[in-house]
């Protein structure tokens, strides 16, 4: 019966990050992978001066295979004292692994300050939550990046860390992490990162590949079921699910400018720099601070649609290994 604990550790991760988002008082394993990151660019760059691709994939590969180890040597010194301690650790790991209610939490604060209409206070919200400059957004800009940054995060927060933790427990789970991680550090198209961060952006964009599509399906049918334009989700997913510059960030955002009759998208200034980006969507109607809140319903919906079936992925490796 061991390998129903793998599918049992899934689920309570999944309700304690729905109850509780980032355990208190406890340090967060992607702070530890920023502070590798952080300290391994700074060496790595000194290390190999003339060669910042080469210097960017060792970090990449530095990273990912920390966190693989930490992790996994954590559940095999914790399942060698009994199963329920190795149980009790990786239903620890999967809840770290998940960020849905951070991201509510969040995007919460940026909603609150656009009901109050403080622009300079929704401004300072969503700066923490977006990588695009925000000092001078104006207030539907704000609402839409905090709508953009739900539907985005539906893939990068939830989806892709269950299917990631579905395919290979923890340790995959926070390998995904180290890869996200990296990617929101280093895998900007900018002079700093453009070389150093190309091989961190591609290997996200392969890591969330499918997690991004399915991430959109599942937003469609959770449109449906809650009463949003589940119709419209999917006509506007098929038509501007590939306008995004992002391989996958298209997918989740489409679908999510479709059920709530709005535009998303649009161009964004990163660094002092304009980037053209495209509109998704149709400005059926202007955006208002409820759009928030419809995103992070929409994202909960689609998560958990998609929390049984990881389960049931998670329990069927299970059940073979066990074989």
């Amino acid at each position: 019966m061991v390998f129903l604990l793998g599918p049992a550790a899934i689920a309570l991760g999944f309700l304690l990050d729905l109850l509780l988002g980032d355990p208190p008082g406890i340090p967060h394993p992607v702070r530890g992978m920023g502070f590798l990151i952080d300290r391994g660019e700074s060496i790595l760059r000194r290390l190999l001066p003339h060669n910042e691709r080469a210097a960017g994939t060792l970090l990449v590969v530095l990273v990912t295979s920390v966190s693989l180890f930490l992790s996994g040597a954590l559940l095999f010194f914790a399942y060698g004292q009994s199963p329920w301690a190795g149980f009790t650790v990786e239903v620890f790991l999967c809840w770290l692994a998940l960020s849905a209610r951070s991201l509510q939490t969040e995007s919460m604060k940026v909603y609150r300050q656009a009901v109050r209409e403080d622009l300079a206070g929704a401004r300072q919200a969503v700066s923490r939550i977006v990588g695009r400059d925000t000092a001078d957004l104006s207030l539907e800009q704000v609402i839409k990046a905090a709508v953009e940054t739900v539907a985005e995060n539906l893939s990068d927060g939830v989806i892709a860390p269950l299917f990631f933790l579905a395919l290979g427990g923890p340790p995959l789970g926070m390998v995904y992490k180290a890869v996200n991680t990296l990617d929101s550090m280093i895998g900007y198209k900018n002079r700093r990162y453009m070389i150093f961060g190309r091989t961190a952006a591609k290997l996200d964009d392969l890591a969330n590949r499918l997690p991004a599509r399915i991430s959109a399906r599942l937003m469609i049918a959770a449109a449906a079921i809650l009463g949003y334009d589940a119709k419209n989700a999917a006509r506007i997913y098929r038509r501007d699910r590939g306008l995004h510059a992002s391989p996958n960030s298209g997918h989740p955002e489409s679908a999510c400018a479709g059920a709530l009759g709005i535009a998303l998208g649009g161009n964004a200034s990163y660094f002092g720099e304009l980037h053209e980006k495209a509109v998704l969507g149709d400005a059926s109607r202007p955006v208002n601070a409820g759009d928030i809140k419809s995103a992070i319903r929409l994202m909960y919906g689609a998560s958990l649609l998609f929390l049984p079936a990881a389960c049931l992925v998670r329990l069927v490796i299970g059940f073979v290994a066990a074989r």
